[in-house]
């Protein structure tokens, strides 16, 4: 494949690493903090939970589907957590093999009231999204001060190869998704429903299966970046994951993804989620009031999704 019909086959990815270079370039020259080793790490351990969160989300849309509960389901996980191990005195391994199995079963509850319950999605999910944090509520009492032992906070503080921990997870999913998503026959089927359901149903395939799996993937990735989170945080606030599924559904159409399902590469969703993460560190360092980052979020989520209807 040629250069030029490589760029216009991936012309919204191009776009966002475009812009990605762009504002790295601005923010470089506004602040002389910005592009030092010690920030571009941090950068990076900041982009890592989004990025895995928005892996799960990347396939579910391209299966023509939605997840507003994603910011819920890493609290749950960081909440049954540190309830079994710091209230009940779990082994910490144990409470986290736990907490990671629940949330991976909301997420595929969420699968099957979407496919054999009929209900749209978003109406599931928001309503998982509720469900999720009045549990998180209940079990947690609102305490925010349940703390981790420390030797948990090296998944947060630790490296592997020298790689901080949260970007070498992050870089790991990020692969498996990849090779999920192009050398499987599920992650071909994912496709196939996003694109056309109908036709994917007579073709042969197992409607019911590849949804069910789809959510249950993007429940295993909150569960994923709830762990990291956890650990960077080093307690259970109730609060942990609001606004989580605005910068995962961002970080997802900013890369191309499209909303309508069927198309969509994990190398946009890492550009996204990475963009997302340096907007938000640079405004942090320039001073801008920290309330301006939502705007800037929601107004980067409306125009991704107006440059992928007009380039449709």
């Amino acid at each position: 494949m040629s250069l030029k019909s490589n760029i216009l086959d991936n012309k919204q990815q191009f776009l966002a690493l475009l812009g990605l270079v762009c504002v790295v370039i601005v923010l470089s020259f506004l602040s002389e903090y910005f592009f030092t080793a010690n920030n571009l790490l941090n950068i990076g351990k900041q982009a890592s939970i989004n990025l895995i969160i928005g892996l799960g989300m990347t396939i579910v849309i391209i299966s023509g589907g939605i997840d507003l509960s994603v910011g819920s389901l890493l609290a749950l996980t960081i909440s049954i957590m540190a309830v079994l191990n710091v209230v009940h005195d779990v082994d910490i391994v144990l409470a986290g093999f736990v907490a990671v199995t629940a949330t991976l079963a909301a997420g595929a509850i969420n699968g099957i009231i979407i496919q054999y319950g009929k209900v749209p999605a978003f109406i599931t999910t928001l309503g998982m999204m509720g469900i999720a944090r009045g549990v998180v509520l209940l079990i947690s009492r609102g305490n925010p001060s349940m703390s981790f032992p420390e030797e948990f906070l090296w998944i947060a503080d630790g490296s592997i190869l020298w790689i901080p921990v949260p970007i070498f997870l992050a870089a790991l999913a990020a692969i498996l998704t990849a090779f999920l998503l192009k050398y499987t026959r599920l992650g071909r089927e994912i496709y196939a429903i996003g694109g056309n359901e109908e036709a994917a149903r007579l073709s042969g395939i197992n409607i019911a299966y590849v949804r069910i799996a789809a959510y249950t993937i993007c429940g295993l990735s909150c569960a994923l970046g709830g762990v990291i989170f956890a650990a960077r945080v080093g307690a259970a606030p109730p609060s942990s994951g609001m606004g989580y599924e605005l910068n995962a559904i961002a970080a997802v159409i900013i890369g191309g993804t499209s909303l309508s399902g069927g198309q969509g590469k994990v190398s946009g969703t890492v550009i996204g989620a990475l963009l997302m993460a340096v907007i938000a560190n640079g405004l942090n360092i320039i001073e801008v009031d920290p309330y301006w980052q939502s705007i800037v979020i929601g107004s980067i989520i409306v125009i991704a999704v107006m440059v992928s209807n007009m380039r449709k």
